[in-house]
């Protein structure tokens, strides 16, 4: 079994597995647009890169069960074909996705405002700030000739927004 990453699961694989390899789906695209009231934020139309993590045959159950959990605030799991950067033969794929009927989704934002609420925001699995700058980190090492402007966008936006709060406290 595959499980694909293209979130926290790129840089916080809190499970077993026996190889991970990049590439990507398509079909789907990387946006912030699902609010996160268990963890922290959705994939759409295009392609996604990401990793893909194969589960070894007795570590499936467990992984599943600890996914289905970690993943329960609004997403689905669904099987769609994986594409290794390898240009190895494309395979099916496990994947997470948070879908518009679920009660935690945001729908469509502009950067600024998604970047002032990932300023904002932080639960039990830490801040927005850590996710997404992680997730830009990581998307960098692993796909350094993508370039997914709305993750980038956020990022420098949140950065910007950063420099200007600390300047702020650096006057008063």
């Amino acid at each position: 079994m595959w499980i694909f990453g293209y979130g926290s699961l790129i840089w916080k694989v809190d499970f077993p597995y026996e190889t991970k390899i990049v590439g990507f789906i398509k079909g789907y695209v990387r946006k912030f647009y699902q609010h996160s009231t268990d963890h922290r934020g959705t994939p759409e139309n295009c392609c996604v890169w990401g990793v893909a993590y194969k589960i070894t045959e007795d570590c499936v159950t467990k992984v599943i069960d600890h996914l289905d959990y970690r993943e329960k605030g609004g997403y689905k799991r669904r099987k769609v074909t994986f594409f290794p950067i390898s240009n190895e033969t494309p395979f099916e794929i496990s994947i997470y996705v948070g879908s518009e009927d679920n009660q935690n989704y945001a729908g469509a934002s502009d950067e600024e405002s998604i970047a002032f609420q990932i300023v904002n925001s932080v639960g039990p699995s830490g801040t927005n700030i850590e996710y997404l700058l992680n997730l830009a980190k990581s998307m960098r090492e692993i796909a350094p000739h993508v370039d997914d402007r709305h993750l980038f966008n956020i990022e420098t936006r949140v950065l910007k927004i950063l420099h200007e709060k600390k300047g702020v406290e650096c006057q008063t």
